[in-house]
Formats: C-alpha cells, structure tokens, sequence
C-alpha cells in the first residue's frame, strides 16, 4: 500500500448533496476470477479499481487471462477453463476475499500456486478455508505459523462434500462453491445463518446448477473438465459497505440530507439500513426493478439517533459495517449493544479491539467484550492524539466519519489502506465540503 500517511478531518457544519460510491468490491474480485476462466472476451462495467480488486486481477493474469481497462470499462479475455501454474507467488496484497476465494478456485485445476499477501494478510488464518478443500481432494497447506499464508494449493480431482460451516462466513461458502465447479457430484454447503450471497447470484446468472434453499445451497459440479462459461456483458453495483460510510454520517446528523444513486441492495448486503430505522433514521429506498443484483438509490435525511441492540442473526450480513455502527452509536442517545460479532477479531485488523480504542480516544464511553462492545453516547468527541487505524481500511473511514461531529480535527495514521477498497474516499468526504488535510 502507498499514498499519504496521514489525513487531518475537520468537522463539517452540514451534510448535504448527493455521492456516487465506486462499484461493489466483493462483486468485482468474483467477477476477475470467473470472466478470467471464461471462453471469449467480457466486459465489466463499473469493477472497483481498488487496490484488493487490482490484486485479484493481477492474480488472474498470472495465470493466463489478460486485462486492460478503459477508464471505468474492464476488460476480461478468459482463458478458457484452462489455466497455468504461475511463476512466482500470487500477490494478493491485503485482499482476505481475494486469497481465500482464489484457494477456492485453483484447488479445481491441475496447477500448483503459492499465494501470500501483505504483513496484515499474512496475519489472518485461514485453517478454516483449507479444511474443506482438503476434504474435497486438494492439498492445500498454510504455510505461515499458526494456519495463516503463504498457502500453497496443490489442485484437481476433486469430490463432492456435505459441508456444515462452523461460523457462518460468505467468503468460506464461496471458496467451497468454486473448488466445487470441479468436483464430481453434488456439493452442499449448510450455512449457521444467511450469509451475503453474490457468488450464488453471479453462479445463477452463468448457468450453473445452484439451488437454494434457506440456509442449504447445493450445486451440480462439472467434473474434472470444469464449467465453460461464455464471455459476456456484466455491470457492477454500487457497493453498499461503501455507501455505509455516508448513510452512517448524514443519518446520525440532524438536518443533513444525502442522496446515493445506483448502490447494490441485496437484502443480505443491507442489515444496516434495518438496525439504522430502528434507532430512528429516516431512509426511503427507490429501488430499480431488473435482473440480477436489486440496485436503487437511497435518499437519507439526518435526525437524532437511539441506541440499539443488535440481533445475532443480524450479524453475518452486518460484519463488514459494525465499526460504522459502533459510529453511529457513539453519535446516538443511549446504549449501542454489540455481541456474537467474534468474526471481528480475525479481519484486516481485530475491528474490535481497534474499534473500542479508537472510540475511547476520541471521548467515547465505551466496553470491549470478547465478542463485541458496548458503545453509550451521545459523546462529545474530541481528539486525545493521533488515530491510528491500525492498517484498517474500515477502521480508517469510520474514525475518519465520525471526525466529521467531532468539536475539532482528528488526525487519523496510516490512511493509506483506504485504497485496499475505496480509492476516492477522501475526494467524496471533500465533496460533501469537509476539510481534508493530507
């Protein structure tokens, strides 16, 4: 990662306008991998030029597919089902979805690969991912201590599982899903509860066998020989995780009035906007009817918040947006509760621990449970010191958000990570009139 070291936010007095947030980013990284194995030429309209998502098409050409982009237009010629082992180590720099979902995918194909990432990457275990693929047939190994990478993934005939997720993950799912592309049989992932689902979409919309049923997906492999997708036209939404950033700012600030046009919303991408209404936030959808992906506009209008209390069957389609949350609950009146979110400790940083330090910081009361925190506000927030965000690009644009309420400016550290997945953050913050030092 590289780019400015640090940014300086000072409060801003209003929040109003309209934002168009960049295309949806887990999204964007499946549609590298399976436009990438394609036959024939795709184009993708809107793919998240982010730093995760060049890391995973990077990946990709690695392995013998080739990209080239035309401002905001990708595009993909596949390799036809059939790839290479790479040459070097695939470099998935702090992409978890990516490293985890392109296991999934090389444990199908007769290659070998090894893929690393970044010192934030190589932190994060991933034991859970390689244990059904070695079930499959792959030998998949972690390399680094304790299960995390460099994993090398040895792949190929592969079998059918039944496979009961231990913690309901998304990524974990969709790494089982596309190692079954290759299996022979059925593959049945059974989910602890609903988790987001856009590998079950993109699957459905290429044609292959998926069916759902509650928290059940089963899908018809093709066998050694694998699938043969057909290039073609797709369109990236808006992604949501990004939109939180603004919904969270203008909701929680009385008066403010906000638009966001063209932002994904499936309902297993949008818990947030369910626990914002609940605590009082005024948030009318126009949704546009079409194939696919549900995409609308939101048009947020700002008001005084209460605490709440989050469900635990909330928290599997809420865990990329929880640190926002604990945001809005500083700003809210009353207690914010947050439990069954252990999933937290094992992202791009341990969200809880730096979300809880951060929050302190800035003057907020707030407890660190072991599987969560409790948030009480409303805090008058003022800056002890510099923010670090820990290498986290959600801990970076949540304290950087609430920054914007704060009684002065708040110096937030190593803001670079931002670009892992929203590279015009800080040019949409100033647009909506804040002062960003960088």
């Amino acid at each position: 990662m590289s780019g400015p070291s640090k940014a300086i936010i000072h409060p801003l007095a209003d929040i109003r306008g309209s934002i168009t947030v960049p295309g949806d980013k887990s999204i964007s990284q499946r549609l590298a991998m399976l436009c990438g194995i394609a036959e024939g030429t795709s184009t993708v309209q809107g793919y998240l030029q982010s730093e995760d998502c060049l890391a995973t098409l990077n990946a990709m050409v690695a392995l013998g597919a080739k990209a080239e982009f035309d401002r905001d237009v990708l595009t993909i010629c596949g390799t036809g089902g059939v790839i290479k082992s790479p040459a070097d180590p695939l470099d998935l720099g702090n992409s978890g979805t990516g490293i985890r979902l392109l296991t999934g995918l090389l444990a199908g194909f007769p290659v070998e690969a090894t893929l690393t990432g970044d010192t934030y990457l190589r932190r994060r275990p991933m034991e859970r991912v390689c244990r059904p693929l070695v079930e499959m047939g792959a030998r998949v190994d972690c390399l680094g201590a304790n299960d995390c990478p460099p994993i090398r993934v040895r792949g190929g005939e592969l079998n059918a599982i039944t496979y009961t997720l231990p913690v309901a993950s998304a990524q974990v799912k969709s790494c089982v899903m596309l190692a079954a592309l290759h299996a022979e049989g059925t593959t049945t992932v059974i989910e602890p509860s609903e988790t987001r689902d856009p590998t079950e979409r993109l699957f459905q919309a290429l044609g292959v066998p998926v069916r759902v049923d509650g928290l059940r997906i089963e899908m018809d492999g093709f066998g050694p020989a694998g699938p043969r997708f057909a290039a073609r036209e797709w369109t990236v939404p808006g992604d949501f995780s990004s939109a939180a950033c603004w919904i969270v700012a203008a909701a929680a600030r009385p008066g403010a009035e906000l638009s966001l046009p063209k932002v994904g919303l499936n309902p297993r991408r949008t818990a947030l906007l369910r626990v914002l209404e609940r605590m009082g936030a005024q948030i009318e959808l126009e949704v546009q009817p079409g194939p696919g992906e549900p995409i609308g506009t939101l048009h947020i209008q700002g008001t005084r918040l209460t605490g709440t209390s989050v469900d635990e069957s909330e928290i599997a389609n809420l865990i990329d947006e929880l640190p926002l949350l604990a945001a809005a609950g500083a700003l809210a009146d009353g207690l914010t509760e947050i439990r069954n979110a252990a999933e937290l400790r094992v992202k791009e940083s341990d969200r809880i621990a730096s979300t809880v330090k951060n929050l302190a910081a800035v003057g907020v009361q707030v407890e660190e449970l072991p599987d969560g925190m409790l948030v009480t506000g409303p805090a008058r927030l003022a800056a002890k010191g510099p923010i670090d965000s820990f290498g986290d690009h959600r801990i970076a644009m949540m304290m950087s958000i609430l920054a914007l309420s704060a009684e002065g400016p708040l110096e937030v550290h190593d803001i670079a990570c931002v670009d892992t997945s929203y590279p015009a953050f800080w040019t949409h913050l100033q647009q909506l009139g804040a002062e960003v030092l960088r």
